[in-house]
C-alpha cells in the first residue's frame, strides 16, 4: 500500500535531495521525529571541512543557502561581484583572509585606504600623508597596480613637471597652500605678487582683470605668459 505521506509538505525534497535513496541518510538510526531542519543540521561535516577558505575558522553563518543551493555543495554560488568586483590587482589576491584579516568577513573595509592605510602612509614621492592628500586613492590610482600613479598633473591640470614651472618647486604645498584641499591653489604666493595695486597696472588693459589665483590660471592656462 503506497504511503499517502506527502515529504513536499515537511521539507521538499529538491536538487540533491531528491536523489537521496535512503530514507536513514537522513533520519538517522530511523528516528523520524525531530529531524534537522536546518543546512548545517544535516551539513555540520560538511561545514567543518570546507577549507577553501575556511568556513569554521573564519566564523562563517550556517545558513549554507546564502552561498550554496540544493544542487549541489560545490561550486559555491556566491558572487563577490554583487558586494565587492574584484578587478585589476584584486582578482589575483590568493587567499581571502589577504582582505578578511583574520577570517572575519562581516563588516570588512568597502573603501581604498580601508585596506590601503600602509600604503598610503608609506607613499613619499610625494609624501601623501604630510601633504594631506585625500585618501579616495581612485583620483590618482587604479586597481590594476598602485605604481604607476595615473595621475598626470601636467596634462589634466597645470605643467609643473615641464615647460617654465619645472624644477622651481620642491613640494605640493608651495602651490597647494590649504592642506589636504588640492582643488585649491595659489599662483600669488609663488610668484611674490604681493602688491595688488602694482599687478592692477600691469593689468590695466585687461578687461575684467581680478587678483586672484583662479583669475591667474583662468588667463594663463599653461603657465607660459
Amino acid at each position: 500500500v503506497p504511503s499517502t505521506f506527502d515529504h513536499n509538505t515537511i521539507w521538499p525534497l529538491n536538487g540533491a535531495h531528491a536523489s537521496i535513496i535512503n530514507c536513514t541518510d537522513c533520519h538517522i538510526g530511523g528516528n523520524f521525529n525531530n529531524t534537522p531542519n536546518t543546512c548545517v543540521g544535516c551539513h555540520q561535516a560538511d561545514y567543518n571541512a570546507t577549507t577553501n577558505p575556511n568556513h569554521s575558522a573564519a566564523g562563517f553563518p550556517t545558513d549554507c543557502t546564502q552561498c550554496h543551493d540544493e544542487t549541489a555543495w560545490v561550486p559555491s554560488t556566491f558572487d563577490h561581484n554583487t558586494i565587492w568586483p574584484l578587478n585589476g590587482a584584486h582578482a589575483n589576491v590568493p587567499n581571502c583572509t589577504d582582505c578578511h584579516i583574520g577570517g572575519n568577513f562581516n563588516n570588512t573595509p568597502n573603501t581604498c585606504v580601508g585596506c590601503h592605510q600602509a600604503d598610503y602612509n608609506g607613499a613619499n614621492n610625494p609624501n601623501h600623508l604630510s601633504a594631506g592628500f585625500p585618501t579616495d586613492c581612485t583620483l590618482c590610482h587604479n586597481e590594476t597596480a598602485w605604481d604607476p600613479s595615473t595621475f598626470d598633473h601636467d596634462n589634466m591640470y597645470f605643467p609643473i613637471y615641464s615647460g617654465k614651472h619645472k624644477d622651481e618647486w620642491n613640494t605640493c604645498s608651495e602651490c597647494h597652500t590649504t592642506s589636504g584641499n588640492f582643488m585649491a591653489f595659489s599662483c600669488i604666493d609663488c610668484h611674490e605678487h604681493d602688491d595688488p595695486a602694482d599687478m592692477a597696472d600691469k593689468h590695466d588693459n585687461v578687461s575684467g582683470y581680478v587678483y586672484s589665483s583662479p583669475a591667474c590660471y583662468a588667463c594663463h592656462p599653461d603657465g607660459k605668459k
